[in-house]
Formats: C-alpha cells, sequence, structure tokens
C-alpha cells in the first residue's frame, strides 16, 4: 500500500547531537568528528543501496568529501546550542522498483533543494528483508542549516532588523542598547516551504504511479486536514518488528495494537454517522412531501404493520415490547423529530472529534515518555562501564577498554547529555514520576476508549429505527399505490 511519510526535523548540539555522527548513521562510514575528537563507525550498518552529495555552484568542490562537509559545519557553528543541520526522513515507495525510487529522490533533491542554494548530502536505506528487515525503502537528506555565499564561504542564519520609532530612529531597550527583531536569510525553516516540499513529493510519487498505470496515490496533508481522526500509531523501529515477527509481544507493539482497535472503532462510527445523515436526508425529503409521516408516525407504523401479520400471541407481545423500547430510548435520548435525530447524531460526532484529540494528546505524551525512559534504562546500563573505565588508571589499559567498549561509552555519554537537561533542581533524574505520568495517561487513554462503546450502541439502535421508518414508508408507499390503481 503506498503510504506517505515526510518529516523534517533539526540536528542541534542543544538535544545532545553530532552532525558527523548523523552523516555517519545514514550513510553507514567511518568518520571522525574534529569537535567532539570521537569517531563514528557505522560501516556494518546494512541496508544502505545508495549516498551522494549534490553542491549549489557556489559551495566549494572538497564538501564532496562527506567528514570535509560536515566537520566544516561544526567549525562554522560555535554556539553550544547551535543548529546544524536539516534532517529529512521521507518514505519511498514499494510499488516502484529500486531504480525508480532512487531517480524519483534524486530528482526531488536537485530540484527542490539543491535548486535552492542548498547543500544535500542524501542516502537511499532498503532494509534487507532476509536478515529480518521489512519492506520500508526510504531515503535520509542532511542540509546544513548556514547557508553558503557567493564566495563559497558560511553565511548568516539570521539578519538584524532594527525597531524604529515614529520618528525614524532605533527605539533603545531599557539595558541602553537598540532593540531589534532577528529575521531568517533564508526560507528553508519556513512552515510555508516544508508545506510547498510535501505538495511537490506528494505530486512527484503521484505523477510516478500514474505514469505506470497504478491507482494508488498518496496524500501530503493531515489526516485533521484531509478530515480524518484518527489517533497516531508509534514508530516501532526494525529491532521491534523483529521480535513481533518472531511472536515476542513488546509495549510498542501492545500500544499501536491497542491504537488500531480504536482506529477501527472510530471507522465504523464515521460510517454508521455517515450512513445515518444520508438516511435523515433522504427521510426529510420524503417528509418534506405533503401530508408526510412523522418520525413517532412511522415507527407505530412500522409495528402495526408486522402486528397485522403476526400469527401467535408471543410474536404480538414481542412486536409491542420492541416498540415500547424504541420510544422509551428516543424519549430517553429526547429525539422527537427527525431534526431531533439529526442534532443528536451531529452532538455524537462533535464527542467522538473530542475523545479522539484527548487520545491523540495522550498518546503523543506518552510516546515521549517512553523515549524519556529508554534514555534512563540506557543510562543506568552503561553506567557501569563508563565507572569501570574512569578507575583505569594506565593510559594503555584506558584505551584497550576504551575501544572494546566505544558503543557502550558513546551510549552513555549521549544518554547522559540528554537527561543532565532534565534533571529536578536536586540533581535527579524524575524516572519515578515519569513512569507515573506514563501509567496514569495510559489509563487515562483506556478509558477514553471505552467511551466509544456507549456511542456504537445509541448508533446501532438508530440504525434499527432507520430500517423501521424506511420499512414503513415503503409499506404506505405500496398501499397508495393499490388505492391509485382501485380508482381509475
Amino acid at each position: 500500500m503506498a503510504l506517505f511519510h515526510f518529516h523534517v526535523t533539526q540536528i542541534k548540539r542543544s538535544a545532545g547531537q553530532s552532525i558527523v555522527t548523523s552523516a555517519a548513521y545514514r550513510a553507514g562510514e567511518k568518520l571522525f568528528s574534529e569537535y567532539y575528537g570521537e569517531v563514528s563507525d557505522y560501516t556494518h550498518k546494512g541496508g544502505v543501496v545508495c549516498t551522494d552529495i549534490l553542491l549549489p555552484p557556489q559551495a566549494p568542490a572538497e564538501y564532496q568529501d562527506r567528514a570535509t562537509l560536515w566537520n566544516a559545519v561544526e567549525k562554522a557553528e560555535r554556539g553550544k546550542k547551535a543548529q546544524l543541520a536539516y534532517s529529512f526522513d521521507i518514505a519511498l515507495q514499494n510499488e516502484l522498483s529500486l531504480d525508480e525510487n532512487i531517480a524519483l529522490a534524486r530528482q526531488f533533491v536537485s530540484e527542490q533543494l539543491v535548486g535552492r542554494g542548498m547543500i544535500a548530502d542524501f542516502a537511499i536505506h532498503q532494509p534487507d528483508k532476509e536478515d529480518g528487515g521489512i519492506p520500508n525503502p526510504h531515503f535520509h537528506i542532511l542540509c546544513p542549516i548556514r547557508p553558503i555565499e557567493p564566495d563559497g564561504k558560511w553565511g548568516c542564519k539570521q539578519r538584524r532588523r532594527y525597531r524604529l520609532g515614529e520618528d525614524g530612529n532605533r527605539i533603545i531597550g531599557e539595558d541602553g542598547k537598540a532593540l531589534f527583531d532577528a529575521i531568517p536569510t533564508t526560507d528553508w525553516g519556513d512552515p510555508a516551504t516544508l508545506e510547498e516540499w510535501r505538495r511537490v513529493w506528494a505530486e512527484m510519487v503521484n505523477a510516478k504511479f500514474e505514469e505506470k498505470g497504478l491507482t494508488c496515490r498518496v496524500d501530503h496533508r493531515s489526516y485533521e486536514r484531509q478530515g480524518v481522526d484518527t489517533p497516531p500509531t508509534i514508530h516501532e523501529g526494525v529491532a521491534v518488528r523483529q521480535m513481533e515477527a518472531k511472536g515476542i509481544t513488546t509495549d510498542k507493539g501492545d500500544f499501536n495494537r491497542w491504537v488500531r482497535k480504536a482506529h477501527d472503532l472510530l471507522r465504523n462510527i464515521r460510517a454508521k454517522i455517515a450512513d445515518l445523515t444520508d438516511w435523515i436526508a433522504a427521510v426529510k425529503e420524503e417528509l418534506s412531501k405533503p401530508q408526510a409521516p412523522t418520525l413517532a408516525a412511522l415507527i407505530t407504523s412500522y409495528y402495526e404493520g408486522r402486528n397485522a401479520g403476526a400469527w401467535s400471541h408471543a410474536a404480538k407481545i414481542g412486536n409491542l415490547r420492541n416498540h415500547s423500547e424504541a420510544v422509551n430510548f428516543l424519549t430517553e435520548k429526547g429525539i422527537a423529530t427527525l431534526e431531533d435525530l439529526e442534532a443528536h447524531i451531529a452532538a455524537q460526532s462533535k464527542r467522538t472529534e473530542a475523545i479522539s484529540a484527548s487520545m491523540k494528546a495522550k498518546s503523543d505524551r506518552v510516546n515521549e515518555l517512553k523515549e524519556l525512559l529508554r534514555l534512563v534504562d540506557l543510562y543506568r546500563d552503561t553506567k557501569p562501564i563508563y565507572d569501570e573505565w574512569k578507575g583505569i588508571r594506565w593510559k594503555g589499559k584506558r584505551e584497550q577498554f576504551e575501544r572494546e567498549h566505544e558503543n557502550e561509552l558513546r551510549t552513555f555519554h549521549m544518554s547522559r547529555r540528554k537527561l543532565d537537561k532534565l534533571r529536578s533542581p536536586a540533581g535527579k533524574i524524575p524516572a519515578h514520576a515519569w513512569e507515573q505520568e506514563k501509567a496514569m495517561l495510559e489509563q487515562e487513554y483506556a478509558t477514553e476508549y471505552e467511551q466509544y462503546k456507549p456511542i456504537r450502541d445509541d448508533l446501532r439502535r438508530l440504525q434499527q429505527v432507520k430500517r423501521n421508518a424506511d420499512t414503513a414508508l415503503h409499506q404506505q408507499e405500496q398501499t397508495r399505490q393499490k388505492r391509485r390503481e382501485a380508482e381509475r
């Protein structure tokens, strides 16, 4: 099934990220970071089928070398919280061949990014299904945020625009300095630009589908903009999917199954609401004719017709009971007219939308908390190795230990950098509070999910009212037809 995924984030030091490490991972290479003095080796990473660096005309030719390019970016950014690069993560299509996907990705990068003066380092990933991967072709792009000037040097990300008073002079702040606004020098970070990129990519994919005679299509708009109220699932990753494929349940897998169950219920509710809305429109049109029957009259007519054809006393008692239950249900819901019925369905639909939005907010926060708790686990698992490394006094033995435990030490530093920013005033990591919040949100999510059940029951009973009224209308039309034939 064709899918659309086009996600753009930033690689930034404030998040404990290294652009050299990010580039090495995406390209499956071994790169040395001059800024951190660390080697990132991803030469054993599988699934990287194509990499390239595309440069605008003004960029120095030496930036074709990945290490040279990204070490130059690190050097140009001096701030401890510097934003280093835009990171694109874009899904390719299983309906297209590998060569077609590569050509489409290269065309997009060349026209939409390099054509804007951006440097683009991109890599095509296609996990090996035989090694436990999934049919998930995609490509990554890294683009420096700082632009390249016509002379090949790094330019400024922002420029100052001083605030002027009515007299045309600069406004001075309380600190004695002129007030100004920071204005981006490019439109690369503008939400409108991202929207344009997403739209163009969807159009390119759909054009390729049409060229191949395929009926599938993708849409760059969010579910909300498409009018689809669907809480999101969370990204599982290759490791989780490998475990699930072997029959090993995981927290992420359980959570996504839970969300998908809610999706199915929402789709059923929307379908029933649509059917009821269409039926109400049809019945209202019929009732707009002279002497059109009311809702209560239609229900009564239906059960009178059933009783007229009932042979047993038990059947007649059952019809009376069903008629009473239908009337009581409508009375309990305050539904006296077709307009009331329409308003009730609209209210239930609005309630569904509100619950859906609440569930989405909770699921997003649960995802954030799961990531934080994952970092806590990484920190706790690797801290003993870090402590052991710190306690080694002999240089040779220390360096050997560092080589043997390079990945664990890098994981420790990464998790510590991220968690240090979230410590409490007392210096503690609030893992217990995160666990409690996660459990509370998951319980609230489950409670809200249960709220869908009475909505579904209401819709089923309203569907029954619809069928009964349709039958009554049909019987009345047959009676009128026979009367007209008898009068001829």
